[in-house]
């Protein structure tokens, strides 16, 4: 746990910020509206539910302030070229932009459903005080209405035949508030991992009820239904000096007035301006890149249904393990998908693979299949930055893709080759350790020939050890293990034809760690994963438990590539 927050200590640092901001946010509000003079008389209705209302609104404006900005990925791949010299711990924030967006949204949640019970409560007693016939201070005060200021009321519920109902549906605050309910339980639900993975169109579609999120966030507010003393009332007729039954201030008519009431201007936009207009500037500027044309020189059709597009673009410049958003207009107009880049920055053109994995991608690949000429319309918004840039920066490198997972990793040893091809000596990376987890063997087919050739480039250097890899196929039947056995005294694998020889099942995460630990007793190991959540666990649960102590030994790093 120690060498875990010495590695996050930074992460730990801004959540806990945010988490503290969140609180102090919430208790000074709650404090402020249960201690007021200016809002004595609307206590007096509807009692400690205004200061949950009114605390739990303002975190909502603070949070629905900061969801945006770890989803401006312009600005992410700015923060992180400008870090590009830091330290990784400096970094790190910058890896879990979206861990950080989901908690964000969590916490909407949150204090949304803290919110709406709060003004359930506060509907229910505007109506039974405006019904009461007990001549209450909360009953008299729902009465109250000046002909000369019409808006100087206290209970919005102005007559006792309005149900609660009607006046939460009839009220701008009750249906801007419903529909940006209805709207964050759509965006919420449908970003479910489940969904997301198999249905990403619909978690795409819905996510975009933001729009109406945010409209109705900002409007919120406008018809003023909380309301507060005026000033200049309370200089009248102070509540702490008058505030007795009102039957008795006819008796007192010239020393305490009928106080009169405003209603609070909406405070939700001024929260949500800026994020706004950043965001939208971030879409322009992602709308001008995306139109600009994409020539698409090579297209190849490898086992297992992986598409390979090798495009070039003019200006387009990228880094190791960056990924772009590609959208195909005759498939959908609106519809991007993020994919890493498997072209090294060495190469005059950038490629993607793809892999059939929803409607989108079948699409793709089978638009590809039948149309040969013309080419299908491409656009390419990107390229933006992950984790994966920083690979260059750990002397040790373990590298782990299952499945078409490894396509960061694609990029990042094709640069290897062409830094070695050009004699490249400031490269600080002394040790690859590469796994590949698939469970077809039809999925090695494509990137068999780069590791044949990086293979054969480290014997001709003379660093046959720089390069360690392992393939380990986790679908397989007697028939293949069996013909693997019989050749396997052959100089290269019977499925690759590498010379390394392919493992069946998994790999034992414990017995690799140990071995790179003893191997590298003072290096910084940076592992890197493109692979599911449960794969991740294993990962990092090994990095913190083969990570020494002491801090001048060998430490492992754990990355993960998401987008």
């Amino acid at each position: 746990m120690g060498n875990w927050l010495v590695n996050h200590w930074l992460s730990v640092l801004f959540l806990v910020s945010w988490l503290g901001l969140n609180i102090f946010l919430f208790v000074y509000v709650f404090l402020n509206y249960e201690k007021s003079d200016k809002y004595y008389y609307t206590r007096e209705i509807l009692g400690t539910a205004l200061a949950l209302a009114r605390a739990s609104a303002l975190c909502l404006n603070f949070n629905s302030m900061v969801i945006l900005i770890p989803v401006c990925r312009n600005l992410l791949s700015f923060l992180r070229g400008t870090c590009s010299f830091c330290n990784h711990t400096l970094r790190k924030p910058l890896d879990h932009n979206l861990t950080f967006h989901k908690l964000v949204a969590y916490m909407i949640c949150i204090f949304t459903a803290i919110h709406i019970i709060a003004h359930l409560f506060n509907f229910e007693r505007y109506s039974r005080s405006q019904q009461a016939m007990d001549g209450s201070l909360a009953s008299v005060l729902s009465s109250l209405f000046h002909p000369e200021k019409e808006d100087s009321w206290l209970n919005p519920i102005q007559s006792p035949n309005v149900t609660v109902m009607y006046a939460a549906f009839t009220s701008i605050a009750g249906l801007t508030g419903v529909v940006a309910t209805v709207a964050l339980v759509l965006m919420v639900t449908s970003a479910m991992e489940f969904i997301r993975r198999n249905y990403f169109e619909l978690f795409w579609y819905t996510h975009h009820l933001f729009i109406i999120y945010i409209i109705c966030l900002g409007i919120h507010g406008l018809g003023g239904i909380v309301r507060g003393q005026t000033e200049e009332s309370m200089s009248e007729s102070h509540p702490r000096n008058c505030s007795y039954s009102f039957h008795e201030w006819d008796k007192y008519e010239r020393s305490c007035r009928s106080p009169h009431f405003v209603g609070q201007p909406p405070e939700s936009w001024k929260w949500i301006l800026a994020p706004i207009a950043f965001y939208i500037f971030e879409r322009i500027l992602r709308f001008y890149r995306s139109r600009q044309k994409v020539v698409i020189t090579k297209v190849v059709m490898h086992p297992c249904k992986v598409l390979e597009l090798q495009m070039r673009k003019r200006g387009f410049t990228m880094e190791i393990g960056q990924y772009i958003f590609v959208n195909c207009p005759s498939i959908s107009f609106l519809e991007w998908h993020p994919f890493t880049l498997t072209s090294a920055p060495e190469e005059e053109f950038f490629s993607i693979h793809i892999r059939a994995a929803g409607d989108w991608t079948e699409n793709l690949i089978r638009t590809f299949e039948q149309q040969h000429s013309p080419m299908p319309r491409i656009e390419v918004d990107g390229p933006f930055g992950t984790v994966s840039e920083d690979v260059f920066q750990y002397e040790v490198a373990v590298l782990v893709g299952a499945g078409i997972g490894v396509t960061p990793f694609a990029s990042f040893l094709k640069s290897i080759w062409y830094k070695f091809q050009r004699a490249h000596n400031k490269l600080k990376t002394q040790k690859i350790y590469f796994y590949w987890i698939c469970r077809e063997t039809g999925a090695f087919a494509w990137f068999n020939n780069l590791l044949n050739s990086l293979e054969q480039e480290m014997d001709e250097l003379g660093k046959p050890d720089f390069l360690n890899y392992r393939l380990f196929l986790t679908g397989w039947d007697s028939n293949i293990a069996g013909h693997a056995a019989l050749n396997f005294d052959r100089a290269t694998d019977v499925l690759t034809g590498l010379k390394q020889k392919t493992s069946f099942g998994r790999p034992m995460w414990d017995n690799e760690f140990s071995r790179i630990a003893t191997a590298h007793p003072k290096s910084v190991v940076g592992v890197f994963l493109c692979g599911p959540p449960t794969l991740a666990k294993s990962l990092r649960k090994c990095c913190r438990r083969y990570s020494s102590l002491d801090p001048r030994k060998v430490q492992f790093y754990f990355n993960k590539e998401t987008f």
